[in-house]
C-alpha cells in the first residue's frame, strides 16, 4: 500500500456528496438525541453510566450507535463507489493491487470513523453542559482529577473501537455482496442476531454484560430494559476479558479473512 492508494482513497471519498451528507446527518442526529437525553437526566450529580449513554447517544434497540452506523455507511459507500465506478484498469487487476487498494479503504474508513466517534463525543458533552440541569456536575467526563473520570474514559475508548470496527464491518460485507445497501442492511442485522446469542452464552455461565460494553451496544441495552432487568443485576457487572472482547471482535476478523479469499476468485475488486 503506497501514499499514492491512500491519496487516491482520500479523494475518492472526499469527493462525493454522500459522504457529507452522511457525516452531516450523524452529527445533527447524534446532537438531537443527546439534547433529548439530556432533559430527561434528573438534577444533581450526573452519574457516570448516565453520562456515557448520553454523550454518545444511545438509543435503546438500535443495532448500534449512530455514529457506528454513519462509519458503516461510510464503509459501504466506500466500497459500492468503487464497484460501481472501478478505479483500477483492466491492466492493474492482479490480487496484491486489489488487496492494497481494499487495505487503504480499511484505513481512510477507520481514520474517519476515529474521528467521527471523537467529534460526536464533543459534540453531545458540548450539548450536555448547555442543556442539562443547572447546577449537575459532568466533571467525570472532563476533569482527570475526578474519580469518576476513568470509568467514564474507558467506554469512551470502547466507543470508539466500536465504532471503527462498525466502519470496517460495513465496507468488508459490501465487498462480499458487492452493494452498498445490502452491506448496511447486513451490518445492521448483524448486532441482533448476535448479542442476544452471546447474552445467552453469558447468562449461561452465570456472567452479564460488561457495564462498558453494556451502554454501548443499544441493542442489548433495549432488551435489558423490555425485559425489566434489575439495575442491582447489571451492577454485578462481569470484567472485559480476551475471551469476551474476542467473541465481539470475531465476525470482523471472519470478514477480512472471507473479503481477502474472495478477492482471489476476482478479476475486479
Amino acid at each position: 500500500m503506497t501514499v499514492r492508494v491512500l491519496a487516491y482513497e482520500v479523494r475518492r471519498l472526499r469527493g462525493l456528496r454522500s459522504t457529507w451528507l452522511i457525516l452531516a446527518a450523524v452529527l445533527l442526529a447524534d446532537a438531537a438525541v443527546a439534547a433529548v437525553l439530556a432533559r430527561q437526566l434528573p438534577f444533581g450529580e450526573l452519574g457516570t453510566a448516565a453520562a456515557v449513554r448520553c454523550v454518545t447517544a444511545v438509543v435503546p434497540l438500535l443495532p448500534l450507535p449512530i455514529a457506528a452506523l454513519g462509519a458503516g455507511a461510510l464503509g459501504a459507500l466506500s466500497y459500492g463507489h468503487e464497484v460501481r465506478y472501478p478505479g483500477l484498469p483492466a491492466g492493474r487487476v492482479a490480487y496484491r493491487r486489489r488487496v492494497g487498494l481494499l487495505v487503504a479503504k480499511l484505513a481512510v474508513t477507520g481514520v474517519l470513523a476515529a474521528l467521527l466517534a471523537a467529534t460526536t463525543v464533543l459534540l453531545d458533552v458540548a450539548v450536555l453542559r448547555l442543556l442539562h440541569a443547572p447546577g449537575a456536575r459532568v466533571a467525570a467526563l472532563l476533569d482527570p482529577a475526578v474519580a469518576g473520570f476513568t470509568d467514564a474514559l474507558r467506554p469512551l475508548v470502547f466507543f470508539v473501537g466500536l465504532t471503527v470496527l462498525a466502519g470496517w464491518a460495513g465496507l468488508l460485507v459490501t465487498s462480499l455482496v458487492r452493494s452498498a445497501a445490502a452491506g448496511l442492511l447486513i451490518l445492521c442485522a448483524v448486532p441482533a442476531l448476535l448479542e442476544p446469542v452471546l447474552s445467552l452464552l453469558l447468562r449461561q455461565s452465570g456472567r452479564v454484560w460488561p457495564a462498558e460494553l453494556r451502554e454501548l451496544l443499544p441493542f442489548q441495552y433495549g432488551l435489558d430494559l423490555v425485559r425489566g432487568v434489575d439495575a442491582q443485576q447489571l451492577a454485578v457487572s462481569s470484567t472485559l476479558d480476551g475471551t469476551l472482547l474476542a467473541a465481539v471482535s470475531a465476525p470482523a476478523v471472519l470478514l477480512l479473512l472471507a473479503a481477502l479469499l474472495v478477492q482471489v476468485r476476482r478479476r475486479a475488486l
